[in-house]
């Protein structure tokens, strides 16, 4: 957020900070789901795709607006 904000507020800004603190949530509610699914007793069920690709994209898209925010 320093980064987005550091040469003045933007409209630019903090779309992408609100951007990346959304993706980054979605990535904890989905990792918080699988470890609780994991820690629950018995054999875990397997991660479903729509869940792995969510995941994947969530990582990615992260890594692109921290990459957006820096330049």
């Amino acid at each position: 957020m320093k980064t987005a904000l550091h040469g003045g507020v933007s409209a630019a800004g903090v779309v992408a900070c609100a951007l990346c603190t959304g993706l980054w949530l979605g990535f904890l509610l989905l990792a918080h789901r699988r470890i609780r699914t994991l820690a629950a007793a018995g054999t875990p069920a397997p991660l479903t795709p729509r869940h792995a690709t969510a995941t994947a994209l969530c990582t990615v898209a992260v890594a692109v607006c921290g990459a957006v925010l820096v330049f």
